[in-house]
């Protein structure tokens, strides 16, 4: 019998956080590091519809922005550091909260439009 049709799909907040097909929570959902595979190795679950758009670099801007401004908020008022040391701090911690957060978070919204079966918008 079809995996798929016997058991519940897997959560999607965990298969899109792995990188992992939201039908089926076996095969890879990118081939790169962030493209997506046109279909699941596993399942043959088509992915070509899936589309986040700006979505995942919104979440992260809005993120990383929070967590950067707020560090160097504390370095100021706690350390007095000079002007290269937030530079630095900041500069290192955008980047690379940035690269380790837009893969897991273009997953979940992925994952999360296969879950609510979201599609293109039509008219009438």
């Amino acid at each position: 019998m079809n995996r798929i049709a016997t058991t519940p799909p897997p959560s999607p907040f965990s298969t899109g956080l792995r990188g992992r097909c939201p039908a089926c929570g076996e095969g890879h959902l990118f081939r790169g590091f962030l493209a997506v595979k046109p279909a699941c190795d596993a399942c043959g679950q088509d992915f070509s519809a899936f589309d986040s758009a700006d979505g995942p670099a919104f979440f992260v801007m809005s993120i990383t922005g929070f967590v950067v401004a707020g560090t160097a908020l504390w370095m100021e008022f706690t350390y007095e550091p000079p002007v290269w040391v937030h530079a630095l701090v900041a500069g290192s911690l955008a980047i690379g909260l940035s690269l380790a957060l837009v893969r897991p978070l273009k997953g979940v919204l992925a994952a999360v439009q296969f879950a609510n079966k979201a599609e293109q918008g039509r008219f009438r």
